[in-house]
């Protein structure tokens, strides 16, 4: 099954939002795929097993794998670019 990691500061509040909105989207597209939460200390451990990123905070280190803006998720602003970016990306 693919993998999407929702990383921010903590792990706990924001990247917790992101996901629930993210794993709605995934849903409702009948996209099959576990969304996980995480904090930005452990990112580097699961990215490793992830097909894509939503990022919460800047991040100046590149990965291999699609890289979404998470605030996108968050505010609703751009949201629409992200969704098929993320979609995109599962399929």
């Amino acid at each position: 099954m693919k993998k999407v990691i929702v990383a921010c500061g903590s792990g706990v509040a924001t990247s917790q939002t992101v996901a629930s909105k993210v794993k709605k989207i995934l849903n409702e597209n009948n996209v099959k795929a576990e969304v996980e939460a995480v904090d930005i200390k452990s990112l580097e451990k699961h990215i490793k097993m992830s097909d894509v990123y939503i990022s919460i905070t800047k991040n100046t280190k590149e990965y291999n794998i699609p890289t979404l803006n998470g605030i996108a998720f968050l505010t609703g602003m751009g949201i629409e670019e992200e969704t098929t970016k993320l979609i995109e990306a599962l399929k």
